[in-house]
């Protein structure tokens, strides 16, 4: 099966040389724009979206970003690959007859070239060997007791959304001929309310088949808070930030926050320092049937980047006049 190469980079418009700062602008900026609850053109919103949250959860983390760089210059122009396995899965030979093949078709909120690359669906059998647990496959012909088979991890991409209430997420399974009871299966996989980042599924029976009658591995599924553009998910709780002109911050004034269970007023003080750090309590990620986290909100200051002359002259009135020694 062949798995086109996706360059991340463009997918967040910035160059190969960008910073860290600068890929954690750009995915904002973009996520921003393209949010399913904001977007404009709501029927490609949700697909780039989380084309976005792809590129970003690669670029952003140091050591996948390092792989994807070495592994990319194989694939340049957008050209094809194969890989063994098929989408976003594990393949072995369990028991000599044929590949074992597990493909999840991206219905885990990642793409197959994602999968491929970075772990989608791995078994905890070392090389590929779905005996290797048991000393290879030629263990196996020394011993005829049953063995359960191996299990199977892959990535499931979650939205904020589905935290909040939880969920029921239908995933296409697909196999080849002669390895399971079905060529492709779809499975219902219950998102619990108030998961968190890491947080195994287990879909028990769904891995690798048993040998000599033995029971079938389990599936698990790791999950992965979808990047949202409004706050960071850090365990139950969020963080957030608002930017406010300087004029607000000497002044004062109030603004809406957004958090999952509605936007609310947060008054800010005159005078608040940047940096200042809020707590809006219970704003948070549910934490069990009826309690949820918390809402940090950090206070950023923000510049006009080209400030009219009209502008310039007010602060030019405003250093003539205040009094003010910023430094002594």
């Amino acid at each position: 099966m062949a798995v086109t190469y996706r360059d991340y980079y463009e997918v967040l418009g910035v160059d190969k040389s960008a910073s860290q700062d600068d890929i954690k602008k750009a995915f904002k900026k973009l996520a921003r724009k393209y949010h399913p609850d904001v977007a404009k053109d709501q029927d490609d919103a949700e697909e780039k979206f989380k084309e976005m949250n792809e590129a970003y959860e690669v670029l952003s983390d140091p050591e996948k970003r390092k792989k994807y760089d070495t592994l990319g210059a194989n694939w340049e122009h957008g050209q094809d690959f194969s890989r063994g396995g098929g989408g976003g899965g594990f393949s072995g030979r369990p028991g000599g007859g044929g590949d074992y093949e597990y493909n999840f078709g991206g219905s885990t909120g990642f793409s197959d070239f994602f999968e491929s690359m970075f772990g989608g669906g791995s078994s905890s059998a070392a090389g590929g060997d779905p005996f290797a647990a048991y000393g290879g496959a030629g263990r196996r012909a020394a011993h005829n007791r049953p063995m359960a088979g191996q299990n199977i991890e892959a990535d499931l991409l979650v939205k904020v959304e589905e935290v909040m209430t939880g969920s029921t997420r239908e995933l296409r399974l697909a196999r080849p001929e002669g390895s399971g009871p079905a060529k492709e299966t779809t499975i219902r996989v219950k998102i619990p309310k108030g998961v968190t980042e890491g947080q195994k599924i287990r879909c028990s029976g769904l891995g690798y088949p048993g040998v000599n009658g033995g029971p079938g591995g389990n599936l698990y599924l790791r999950v992965r808070i979808e990047r949202h553009p409004h706050y960071r998910v850090d365990g139950h709780n969020l963080d957030s930030d608002v930017s406010l002109a300087p004029w607000e911050i000497a002044l004062g004034t109030s603004v809406t926050i957004p958090t999952p269970h509605g936007n609310v007023k947060l008054s800010i003080k005159p005078g608040t320092e940047p940096g200042t750090r809020m707590r809006l309590r219970g704003k948070g990620l549910p934490t069990g049937a009826s309690g949820f986290g918390d809402l940090f909100v950090t206070v950023t200051v923000v510049f006009p980047e080209t400030p009219s002359d009209a502008e310039k002259k007010l602060w030019e009135q405003l250093a003539d006049t205040s009094d003010f020694q910023p430094r002594d």
